[in-house]
């Protein structure tokens, strides 16, 4: 990747920056350094979103941003395009973030004032919704759809959770009857639900705090979808947590305080995150840690999956 971050860099304007790797989960991402400032250069995981996806992904953020929403800014290259195509990878830039990470899946959540910053969170994904549905979208829009297909149907985003293959025969079954429940259960009612551009990966890594201040990074799962779907994925990830029933009220009480939210059918959109992991953990099974994060989520959604079903 040396190579490919080098050529970016010269495409940038920014050939002596200081560079690290940061992260490198579906995307590889860099901290890059130069003239006092600092930025995020992305090596998109290859496969995965189209051009016209990746070039969606920027307009929108850039949007957010501009209606006051706290994500990264885009920044251009030289030749005025945010996307370019290195060797088959395609690179883009963004302003880096203050502060850290909310927290992560080994140590927690990491913020002093727990129901604030979730109070906080809610105002800001409220926000992200509202402003989302207010933007004329470019023709060439295109990102992926979190819908009841890309759920619950034989080709769904994340691999076919029913066919992870560690299941047991007994989570074979429930796994089996909570797709064909959920499925006719959403089919009832999709129509009444909130639906529109979502973040879909709003987790505590993807939530940088300084002090009482949040921004929202890594949009690389967001699309179309139920905005239940993004409150689920939020209140998944710190199921654990000894206070999760105050976190879940204070990041609805957030929410509620810019944009109406009826949750009747949480339970429902818990479960149906809590399978999209099996799923994806599914094509995974080969790498590192990935026995230990599937051992989880499959304790989890069984958890989740048996009380929907009652």
């Amino acid at each position: 990747m040396t190579r490919i971050v080098e050529q970016a860099l010269t495409l940038w304007g920014m050939d002596n920056a200081e560079w690290s790797l940061v992260a490198a989960r579906e995307n590889h991402v860099y901290r890059v350094q130069t003239g006092g400032h600092s930025y995020a250069l992305r090596l998109h995981r290859q496969g995965l979103h189209s051009d016209a996806a990746l070039r969606s992904e920027l307009q929108w953020i850039a949007e957010l941003g501009a209606k006051g929403v706290s994500v990264p800014t885009p920044v251009p290259a030289t030749d005025g395009h945010y996307l370019h195509l290195l060797d088959g990878v395609r690179v883009d830039l963004l302003d880096w973030l203050p502060g850290r990470p909310l927290g992560s899946t080994g140590t927690g959540i990491d913020h002093d004032d727990r129901t604030g910053i979730f109070r906080a969170l809610g105002r800001e994904m409220a926000k992200l919704h509202e402003v989302s549905d207010a933007w004329v979208r470019p023709d060439e829009f295109e990102r992926w759809s979190w819908d009841r297909a890309g759920l619950l149907g034989d080709v769904p985003l994340w691999s076919r959770f029913w066919e992870n293959p560690t299941l047991s025969d007994e989570d074979h079954a429930l796994f089996t009857a909570f797709r064909g429940t959920a499925n006719n259960h959403l089919q009832k009612i999709e129509d009444q639900l909130d639906y529109g551009l979502i973040h879909a990966d709003l987790v505590r890594e993807n939530v940088m705090v300084q002090d009482n201040k949040l921004w929202l990074i890594d949009f690389d799962d967001a699309g179309f979808g139920f905005r239940l779907f993004d409150v689920a994925t939020t209140l998944l990830k710190n199921l654990r947590e000894p206070d999760y029933d105050t976190l879940q009220e204070a990041l609805l009480e957030g929410y509620r305080s810019g944009r109406a939210l009826d949750t009747k059918h949480l339970d429902l959109f818990m479960a149906l995150r809590a399978v999209t992991y099996v799923g994806w953990v599914s094509s995974r099974m080969g790498e590192d840690g990935s026995e230990a994060q599937n051992t989880r989520f499959k304790d989890t959604a069984r958890e989740l999956l048996t009380r929907y079903l009652g």
